[in-house]
């Protein structure tokens, strides 16, 4: 029993110290017409698409430090869920489905990839416009890739600035209950796995067990690959309406995603306003305890602050 022990530790140690090494490598950036990557040595942490794209820019990618891909791009049951993607209403348009009637986030500029202190940044300005060309709102759009330093987790920071787009004087922010920054998991993910919030509670139920809770923070778990992984996403404390209302769902997929409740409190965006938000989201190997995500949180925190 001794010697097992040992070599329980043993074996430990020389995963936690091979995460640690693969997470000092530094990140490498890559853009080619329609992507961009970005790796650590010859392991690849994240792709964005940014360019042919028919509705809307988002990230198609994202790898565990053990090399788990966890995110699933337009599946056949809903075309439009692609991966890790913002949603909104605005103006009466919807910026979420994928039918001729529905808007589309317009790429206007791009700046980067570039290595940063401190991770990997791109940004992208968007013009948000309706099927008659109008431009709703307009975004400018920055993704921040951290680099801890440490083993085990993928870091990002996702900030969307919105603002009216020309002419317009006021612009209604609406959208169903499960509109905001969201992402779609394997589908072997699908139905068994677990999410966690920082309350502890339930929260709403909408319909089926389709969920709403006002949390900080929100996690799924659930094995990939054969390994257990944990995607967590984070609300910035000065978002407003912190904390977001975290929608999650199990069946018959798996969903989550950060809102700003929408659906039930419509926002007015005035001329000379922005709303400005700020989400993390960490993807990770193993199942994390809601100890450690709150940790994780508070990490998140530090780094994001550190980035703007």
């Amino acid at each position: 029993m001794r010697g097992m022990k040992l070599t329980h530790t043993l074996l430990a140690t020389v995963c936690a110290l091979g995460s640690y090494a693969a997470a000092a490598e530094p990140f490498m950036v890559a853009k080619n017409d329609a992507t961009i990557k970005i790796s650590r040595g010859s392991k690849p942490v994240l792709e964005y698409r940014f360019a042919s794209v028919p509705f809307k820019p988002y990230v198609s990618k994202m790898w565990t430090p053990g090399g788990v891909q966890v995110l699933r791009d337009s599946p056949d049951d809903h075309k439009h869920h692609h991966a890790l993607m913002f949603a909104i209403e605005a103006g009466k348009v919807e910026f979420w489905g994928e039918r001729l009637v529905n808007g589309k986030q317009l790429s206007t500029s791009l700046d980067g990839p570039t290595t940063a202190a401190g991770g990997a940044q791109f940004a992208q300005r968007l013009d948000c416009v309706a099927t008659n060309g109008t431009v709703i709102l307009c975004e400018q759009r920055r993704i921040f890739l951290h680099d801890t330093q440490e083993g085990g987790v993928t870091l990002l920071s996702w900030r969307s600035r919105l603002a009216t787009g020309p002419n317009r004087e006021v612009v209604n922010l609406t959208g169903h209950h499960y509109f905001g920054l969201g992402a779609r998991f394997l589908q072997v993910m699908d139905k068994v796995g677990e999410f966690i919030n920082a309350t502890g509670q339930p929260g709403e139920t909408v319909r089926g067990d389709e969920r709403l809770v006002a949390a900080k923070w929100c996690a799924y778990s659930a094995p990939a690959d054969g390994k257990a992984v944990t995607i967590a996403m984070f609300d910035d404390p000065k978002n407003p309406r912190h904390p977001a209302r975290m929608f999650t769902m199990g069946k018959p997929f798996a969903y989550l995603s950060a809102t700003l409740n929408l659906w039930k409190e419509p926002m007015e965006l005035k001329c000379g306003a922005e709303l400005d938000l700020c989400y993390g989201v960490a993807v990770c190997d193993g199942k994390l305890a809601a100890a450690d995500i709150e940790k994780l949180y508070q990490r998140w925190l530090e780094l994001r602050s550190a980035s703007k």
